[in-house]
């Protein structure tokens, strides 16, 4: 009988707060964060620092690269290192839309301001337009030879107030920047490159543009931003111009050199920023400090060029005094008048210093104007960085109609963070509670414990370099060894360090292990040396009337040994030690005695973890030249060696009761081991940085790693029986997917039958979900052509043989099943594609199946069934197969036929837009009507009244 497993599956991750590869972004209301942490996004309260939400995709595997907020307020698109793009809505929490299109990371991400269409860039040097309504990609812009950096979209003076949906795709500008040193200016109108900046001499690591549109502030990695203006009306000119005549190459320069101004910072720029109200510009540095630029009133400058001119005609007036103008020309007095550069416009103003490298930077959108800054007293800057922290800061600012200086401000100040619920550096041990309800782990100056169940933090105490921790019996203490060489003992209820242990001499204390007889633990160090500890209970104030007892350690031996010690295990019968030594060899000791049993050697590299099965039999070891070795300690023979990782192997730990075992690596695999035949049973994906330590709860229910990317992963056993062949063989169907994208993942040709080298092209991806999709519109249409070939035959019979009184044929299974004719099959198939790969999908089809398909849309278009999809696939199918079409005579009539059709669907449909669209428009009307309210000042009511009174003529009447 074929032998069974149990699955495990990924139940939960916590200790990540925001991580160094994604960015930080508000919400509209400016109260959340929504913050990238790895394969997920979580939505924190920033003030309280509490998790309101998590975003994930079971799909995604891949980590989050960038976030941007739409001007709606309820969209953020996130983009992925695998170059996919969703949209999460942060009313329910789920994912909308799913685009696919880039070959690298996304590292730029931008809406325009309708919020209709979204600007990505990636590591693939392309940026891609995606219609978010459409949920759709609309073309592909090349030009680039490097990592896009930066994206923003410019709207022209006559765009800007009246941009729309139904033409904010086709209009307007945007402007990129890429680590090629170049910045181009995009126009949307003719999807082609209009200016390209050539100034820079570094890669072009920031860009951004003014809420006005008037300033483009890029940043690279010398000491100066350089700052640009974009002429608005020449961006109209050339938009009206619309290819009309001639136009000249100056037409066309719609951004000028405006100056630069100097940093602060020597490391280059990580992000640029714009204020909301455009009287601010924050730069992001990599040097832990954020430089706030301030913006000079109209006033301010005008003041600044009169003293410039003042100090110029002195300074020529002194030269004539002292005989240096000799030509004795007085018009020189004005010959040159002093310009406004941007030194002048844009000064320094503050410096955030923040606790770690900054990695990104946002403000927060309620901030819209002076007003508002006034009235939430100050600026505030969401600062995420990258030791897993997320900081808030206010930087004061002068109230409306006051210079900073009279002002008299503060520093900035830190408002808020979130850093309890994470580690500031990688957590390098874990330990698990006897009861399996406790978590802690230990990193650089931080000890955490965390409860199981939920993931929240329990505890968080500070310590030393922790390099191996361990519960004592109890559960109420743990004991934690550093790199300085010292045992440190924490009480947990306490939260507060008990006492501290020179165990090791200075030296790193590797490992620690508790006594199966639950009296003491084992210590190795750098030293050379094994010490073995007894735990004691001891007063804290023997003389004192209130004392209570606590926990110690007394040191009882020492064993010493010919190399730092790496790894110690007590076999679970006492009998046996096991110490591996930094020259690649596992010696074991007799526990009791400490006399010297087997020296097991075979690795190539030091041992780093070994562990001992429950019944005290087999030895495991993982090593740093990546194998697993099983030993047995009965004579010391190595029962199989495994080349287990593709890298160092980390930790090795075995199951309770059984010879299962899990193994870590640093390839950021978690991988279980069947230790009596030798298979891999099971391969645990998840972690995005390398493998330091792992912890199995007491019967392998559940199992903890953590990682180089600052999380903790559990994975829970589930009912689900798991067969080694069969996962071997979805292993091997998931390598052939994966060949097979790569295979797929090539250059799109260009579009419309442009040349190679040409600037826009089809935004599009071949993926297996592609593949997939039009392998199943192919199945429709085979099994619909069937059915119709069916009755048609039917159809003939009964015309040809009408006496005969054929039976009806028998209809397909699924068409029977459904109720459903074979054209409305089709079309429901292709209505199940996602919008965004139904183009790949159709190029999978072969020419007969797009002749089929034709026949379809004929039938659809004559029904008027879903004309927005009936036009979308026509148009990509002619535009793909044109040549084929056209050479196909037998097309001819079904052409004339779908063009008829369509058109008489397309009007009705246009008609039924226009009629809703009116009737909106006169309800937005009546509502507008009777919901404003006029309001009138006091004393103008009451002179209009007293008006009217003194128009009134009284007479009297006699009889």
């Amino acid at each position: 009988m074929v032998k069974s497993y149990l699955r495990y599956e990924a139940r939960s991750v916590f200790g990540v707060i925001a991580s160094p590869t994604g960015n930080a972004v508000f919400d509209h209301s400016g109260k959340l964060s929504i913050t990238a942490a790895l394969e997920s996004v979580i939505v924190w309260d920033i003030k309280k620092g509490t998790q309101v939400a998590r975003w994930s995709d079971s799909d995604n595997k891949a980590e989050v690269t960038r976030i941007a907020r739409s001007p709606n307020g309820k969209d953020y698109a996130v983009g992925y290192a695998d170059g996919s793009i969703r949209l999460f809505d942060l009313t329910n929490n789920t994912v909308n839309v799913v685009l696919s299109g880039h070959r690298g990371r996304v590292s730029a991400l931008e809406f325009d301001s309708t919020g209709t269409v979204l600007a990505s860039g990636a590591r693939d040097t392309d940026i891609i337009l995606w219609d978010v309504v459409g949920e759709v990609g609309l073309y592909r812009l090349r030009g680039h030879k490097d990592e896009i950096t930066g994206i923003a979209f410019v709207a022209g003076s006559a765009a800007i107030g009246t941009a729309s949906a139904l033409h904010a795709s086709s209009a307007g500008y945007i402007v990129s920047s890429s680590k090629d040193t170049l910045v181009k200016l995009w126009d949307l109108r003719g999807r082609h490159c209009v200016q390209t900046l050539v100034t820079h001499r570094s890669e072009v690591w920031g860009l951004a543009v003014s809420p006005d549109g008037r300033l483009l502030v890029t940043g690279t990695s010398d000491m100066n931003l350089h700052v640009w203006t974009l002429d608005m009306a020449k961006l109209d000119s050339v938009a009206s111009n619309d290819g009309k005549g001639e136009t000249s190459a100056n037409d066309w320069e719609a951004i000028a050199e405006y100056g630069s101004i100097q940093r602060s910072s020597r490391d280059r720029v990580v992000e640029l920023r714009f204020h909301p109200s455009g009287l601010y510009l924050a730069c992001l540095s990599a040097d832990k400090q954020v430089e706030v630029f301030r913006s000079r009133q109209h006033a301010e400058i005008k003041k600044k060029m009169a003293r410039r001119q003042k100090r110029h005609r002195e300074k020529r007036g002194k030269d004539k005094v002292d005989g240096s103008d000799h030509d004795g020309s007085d018009h020189e007095d004005e010959a040159e008048t002093p310009t406004i550069t941007a030194a002048d416009e844009l000064t320094s103003f503050k410096v955030v210093r923040t606790s770690a490298k900054p990695v990104s930077l946002d403000f927060s959108p309620t901030e819209a104007d002076a007003t508002a800054l006034g009235r939430q007293g100050g600026m505030h800057i969401l600062v995420a960085q990258n030791n897993n922290s997320l900081h808030m800061w206010s930087v004061p600012v002068p109230p409306p109609g006051m210079t900073t200086k009279q002002a008299n401000l503060g520093e900035p100040s830190l408002a808020s963070s979130v850093e309890m619920l994470g580690h500031r550096s990688e957590p390098r041990a874990l330990a698990m509670s006897s009861d399996n309800e406790l978590i802690a782990s230990a990193a650089n100056k931080s000890l955490r414990v965390w409860n199981a169940q939920t993931g929240s933090c329990v505890r968080t105490l500070e310590c030393g370099t922790a390099i191996c921790a361990a519960f004592l019996p109890g559960d109420q203490y743990i004991v934690v060894g550093t790199k300085e060489g010292n045992l440190e003992l924490y009480d947990i209820p306490a939260a507060t360090l008990v006492e501290t242990f020179d165990a090791h001499e200075g030296t790193a204390c590797w490992t620690i292990d508790v006594r199966p007889d639950r009296k003491g633990l084992v210590s190795g160090g750098a030293d050379k040396c094994v010490k073995f500890w007894d735990f004691e209970l001891v007063r804290d104030d023997p003389s004192g009337t209130v004392s209570r007892r606590r926990m110690t350690l007394e040191h009882v031996k020492t064993l010493k040994m010919s190399d730092d010690v790496l790894a110690v295990k007590c076999s679970p019968d006492s009998r046996l030690l096991a110490v591996a030594l930094l020259d690649t060899t596992v010696k074991v000791f007799y526990a009791d005695t400490l006399k010297f049993f087997l020296s097991l050697y075979g690795h190539k590299l030091p041992v780093v973890s070994l562990d001992i099965s429950s019944d005290s039999t087999l030895l495991v070891t993982g090593s740093a030249d990546k194998s697993v070795k099983l030993w047995g300690l009965d004579f010391g023979d190595c029962h199989r060696s495994i080349l287990a990782h593709q890298e160092p192997v980390t930790a090795v730990r075995f199951v309770w009761g059984t010879h299962y075992f899990f193994s870590a690596g640093k390839d950021k695999l978690v991988q279980q081991w069947n230790g009596d035949n030798f298979q891999r049973i099971q391969r645990l994906e998840g972690c995005h940085g390398d493998v330091w330590a792992l912890a199995v709860a007491k019967h392998g229910n559940f199992i903890v790693a953590s990682s180089q990317d600052r999380s903790i992963r559990i994975w829970e056993k589930t009912e689900e029986p798991l067969f080694i062949e069969e996962e071997r063989e979805r292993e091997l169907e998931e390598m052939y997917d994966r060949g097979l994208e790569e295979s797929l993942d090539r250059p799109e040709p260009a579009a419309d039958g442009a040349e190679e080298g040409d600037e826009t092209q089809r935004a599009g991806k071949a993926t297996m979900e592609t593949l997939k999709a039009g392998e199943r519109i192919m199945e429709a249409l085979d099994i619909a052509d069937e059915e119709r070939r069916k009755w048609a035959a039917f159809e003939d019979q009964k015309r040809r043989m009408p006496q005969l009184n054929p039976a009806p044929p028998d209809s397909n299974p699924i068409l029977q099943f459904e109720r459903i004719t074979a054209e409305a099959y089709v079309l429901r198939t292709v209505e199940r594609v996602r919008a965004a790969d139904l183009e790949d999908a159709l190029l999978v089809l072969p020419f007969t199946h797009v002749l089929s398909l034709m026949t379809y849309v004929d039938h659809w278009a004559c029904r008027e069934w879903n004309t927005a999809l009936t036009c979308r696939v026509l148009f990509f199918m002619l535009k793909t197969h044109q040549n084929q079409i056209v050479a196909t005579r037998s097309m001819r009539a079904q052409l004339a036929s779908i063009r008829t059709h369509l058109r008489a669907g397309v009007r009705a449909q246009r008609d039924h837009v226009g009629y809703n669209l009116a009737a909106l428009q006169s309800l937005r009307a009546d509502w507008e009507a009777n919901a404003t309210a006029e309001f009138f000042d006091e004393k103008d009511i009451q002179g209009i009244l007293d008006a009217q009174l003194k128009k009134r003529k009284f007479t009297g009447l006699k009889a």
